[in-house]
């Protein structure tokens, strides 16, 4: 008798060991399947998910309660032996995932490669879901609306894939959501009226999707609320008066969606009073920029650049000590700028251009100590002269006093440490003074539009770190060799951009190409005397899009290595004297977007095919002796 309840309990502790060891069959289904479904796996992660026993199983937790699957973390990002790793999978979510249906947790985020729909029943099967992460992702198809039916959804992440459709009506019912991010799919439709009855909601995140309508009216009972996004939409009405109630919101991005009235801001402080970041370019707004602005004392950043706010900016603007940035161009602003902004002492960027402010500028910015980028382009200002006091901003790096009516040559009190400098559609005159070449940090110089004479000087040679140059619309004249023989600190060059078109210049043609500027992506010479013949080194620039070298005296056969420059998007050799044939290897541009050759001496058969094919008639007119598509037939 003894030995047999000896085996007995042998034989029962055997199979609560072995029952230990073995996930519930469903969680076991559901994660086989899940694993079935992905065909790679760069992390290795899936391949170590042997045996039966799932619990142990990397990325998967249980319940020491129940024993039963709770939570399964596959992020693409995470880190081993304290070092960073990406990962990526490949293949199908299984809908067999809702047999696990005890999970909390789902987090398959930044795996870059999974797709699939969420599974229609997920909020009939899953009722203790808590966090749902599946970002940066390929997956696709409606959010379900039996997502509303997942009550202990805290967390909701499904940005950056490419669901569509509505947002479910119902998902008000969510009523645990805290954080909910959908932000760059193709969402369309309204934003649900009852997305106001998540009163635990603290980031609402819907940017760069296609939602229409109004911003809900009730926007404001969302008590929580810290963080909205949901710009870069197509949204249209009014910014909800009920805004100015989210007293914890410190982030607010509407902008690049087409809102319009004016900005309501609260009446008397201590409203908004966390409000630090502010969005709201990009709109159709109206009105003024209400003097209550001075009531948010948190702000450090706001942008309302690209409206129709018109009256001049508050002098109650000053009481914003913590403002980093402002940028308010291309509105219809007027009057003068407050002498208060002097006492913005963290400002870094102030971008007013664009507008209709008057001079003359306001002393007290000089203590603007911080200041970094002033942008005072195209007012009224009528500065004759640039401020001495100005350039001796200390932090200054970055100025733009485009269309600011000053005349003279350029004074040689601005600072040599500039980052970025435009003078452009000023009435400077005289020479490009010999010292342009001390900008040993100049990334950005752009004297076009203005008076200056003589040849480029030579010293702009030393300014090896130049990406854009823009010397378009003076009276410049001699050779353009110097630009091309521009030093460099990067193994292919740094410039990128060089206009030069509209002068008089008439030589250094044969530079393009050689020296160390390989990296030329827009290179404009049009409107100029040159003459000589297009080198074969233009076929070097393998990053070059547009090419235009129009309305000049070149000639010569076009050179058969421009077809190398695959990426060409632009090519424009109108008004000249080239000669021959097209070259039958410039069928190898099939980027090319447009073209123009009219008004040459080319000859003989137009190359057949594309992308020669999809332009008209006028790009080739004037040449005699061209024919064939879309000119008429060559004679046999």
């Amino acid at each position: 008798m003894a030995s047999q309840l000896l085996c007995f309990l042998v034989l029962l502790t055997l199979t609560t060991i072995c029952k230990s060891k073995s996930c519930h069959p469903n969680d076991l289904k559901g994660l086989q399947d899940f694993k079935s479904g992905i065909h790679s796996d760069t992390s290795g992660r899936l391949s170590k998910w042997i045996g039966r026993n799932c619990c142990k199983w990397e990325g998967i937790f249980c319940s020491n309660v129940t024993k039963r699957v709770v939570s399964i973390s596959l992020p693409g990002l995470y880190t081993s032996d304290d070092a960073p790793i990406q990962s990526a999978m490949e293949g199908e979510l299984s809908p067999s995932i809702t047999l696990i249906n005890y999970l909390e947790v789902i987090n398959i985020g930044d795996l870059l490669g999974i797709t699939g729909k969420i599974p229609s029943s997920i909020g009939l099967h899953l009722p203790n879901l808590r966090k749902l992460n599946f970002v940066r992702n390929r997956f696709t198809g409606a959010l379900p609306e039996s997502i509303c039916m997942l009550s202990k959804l805290e967390e909701l992440y499904l940005q950056e894939n490419g669901f569509s459709g509505f947002i479910p009506w119902c998902i008000g019912g969510v009523k645990n959501l805290r954080r909910m991010d959908v932000h760059s799919n193709k969402l369309s439709g309204v934003i649900p009226e009852s997305i106001t009855k998540l009163k635990k909601l603290e980031s609402l995140c819907l940017e760069e999707n296609f939602l229409t309508g109004d911003i809900p009216e009730n926007i404001g009972n969302l008590q929580e609320l810290k963080e909205v996004d949901l710009s870069n939409n197509s949204l249209t009405g009014i910014i909800p008066r009920s805004i100015s109630r989210l007293k914890f919101m410190s982030v607010l991005y509407l902008n690049s969606n087409q809102l319009e009235g004016d900005i309501p801001l609260p009446s008397k402080p201590g409203k908004l009073s966390s409000l630090s970041f502010v969005r709201l370019q990009n709109n159709q707004l109206s009105g003024t920029i209400p003097s209550s602005i001075g009531y948010l004392t948190s702000l450090q950043r706001v942008s309302l650049a690209n409206n129709q706010l018109k009256g001049s900016i508050p002098s109650s603007i000053g009481n914003l000590k913590l403002l980093e940035m402002l940028y308010l161009s291309c509105n219809q602003l007027s009057g003068q700028l407050p002498r208060s902004i002097g006492g913005i002492s963290e400002l870094i960027y102030l971008s007013i251009s664009h507008n209709m402010i008057e001079g003359p500028l306001p002393r007290e910015i000089s203590s603007l100590s911080n200041l970094q980028s002033l942008d005072l382009s195209f007012n009224r200002l009528n500065m004759s002269t640039i401020p001495k006091w100005l350039m001796q901003l200390p932090s200054l790096s970055q100025i733009y006093l485009a269309g600011c009516e000053i005349h003279g040559e350029i004074p040689d009190y601005i600072p040599k440490s500039l980052l970025e400098l435009d003078l452009s559609a000023n009435h400077l005159s005289g020479r490009i003074p010999a010292w342009i070449g001390s900008f040993s940090q100049i990334y950005s110089l752009n004297l076009s539009k203005n008076k200056f004479v003589s040849e480029i000087p030579s010293t702009v040679t030393n300014l090896d770190i130049l990406g854009v140059l823009d010397l378009h619309s003076n009276k410049l004249d001699g050779s353009v060799n110097a630009v091309f023989q521009i030093k460099s600190r990067f193994a292919e060059g740094s410039l990128t951009y060089l206009d030069l078109s509209d002068n008089n210049f008439s030589s250094g043609v044969e530079q393009i190409g050689m020296g160390g500027q390989q990296h030329i992506q827009h290179l404009n010479l049009s409107h100029n005397f040159l003459k000589g013949r297009l080198p074969t080194s233009v076929g070097t620039l393998k990053t070059l899009q547009t090419l235009d070298l129009s309305y000049n005296g070149l000639g010569a056969n076009l050179p058969t290595s421009l077809a190398n420059v695959t990426v060409l998007e632009r090519l424009m050799l109108h008004k000249n004297q080239f000669t021959g044939r097209i070259p039958e290897e410039f069928l190898k541009l099939n980027k090319l977007k447009e073209l123009n050759l009219s008004d040459n001496l080319l000859e003989g058969k137009i190359p057949y095919g594309k992308p020669f094919l999809d332009f008209p008639q006028s790009s080739f007119s004037g040449n005699r002796g061209l024919c064939g598509k879309p000119l008429l037939p060559c004679k046999s």
